[in-house]
């Protein structure tokens, strides 16, 4: 069977910047991926769409939406939306039981998220709060529960925008130098901030340079950077 990862996102661009190499590596591969923005950002982070005369909130949904589907056609996964509204994000009970729910359908392996910190935008700790207890939901805590479970899966954070800020540690890095283009394809789908290009290029760049520090393997030019919340178990070191 397939490997199966789950990106959850605050907004529907998120996962483009910080993990779509990732995410074009394991579909690449093989696995299968699906993409679960919380919102669209449709309020805080669309900007440009609303230079618009006569610009709608439905409107820029619809536009964010068709943006993120295309992105994440680009890098061989499905596209959802839970449309909770942004700025503030607020899931209740109800949509983390929906994302749990989610999450027992599809069974991820791994399942990628925002660090829960984050001092310039209230949403993305309010998106790693609901991932994290809807996952614990779906393990049942790794025991025989009296409802539907999924086995649990590897947890980590993304890379934020400014990770000194966020408590970001860096504990993997990803390869993604085969599938870069893969990524500036997905990056070119989301119009409504395409500011964020240079700079997530740049960092794509960098964050190269680091595993190739770690690793000695020149091959590497580009690559993501994500963190590890929860121990790896190996047979063998």
């Amino acid at each position: 069977m397939s490997r199966r990862m789950m990106v959850v996102g605050a907004h529907s661009a998120d996962f483009v910047w910080r993990a779509a190499g990732a995410v074009a590596c394991h579909t690449a591969a093989g696995g299968e991926a699906i993409v679960v923005a919380l919102s669209y950002g449709e309020r805080g982070e669309s900007g440009k769409l609303w230079e618009q005369p006569g610009q709608t909130e439905e409107n820029v949904k619809r536009i964010r939406h068709a943006e993120a589907e295309k992105a994440a056609s680009a890098v061989g996964a499905q596209f959802e939306a839970l449309d909770l509204g942004d700025y503030p994000l607020r899931p209740g009970p109800e949509s983390v039981d929906r994302l749990a729910e989610m999450m027992r359908d599809f069974a991820p392996n791994v399942v990628l998220t925002h660090p829960k910190e984050d001092p310039f935008n209230p949403d993305h700790p309010a998106a790693h709060a609901a991932v994290a207890q809807a996952r614990l939901l779906t393990s049942g805590a790794g025991v025989a529960s009296g409802f539907r479970t999924a086995p649990p899966s590897e947890f980590l954070t993304f890379e934020p925008h400014q990770p000194e800020l966020c408590g970001f540690t860096p504990t993997v890095y990803v390869d993604i130098t085969p599938v870069y283009e893969r990524k500036v394809e997905a990056m070119s789908a989301m119009e409504a901030q395409e500011y964020l290009r240079e700079y997530y290029g740049q960092r794509a760049d960098q964050r190269g340079n680091h595993a190739r520090k770690v690793t000695g393997d020149s091959g590497i030019r580009r690559a993501e950077a994500f963190e590890r919340l929860l121990p790896n178990v190996v047979t063998s070191l």
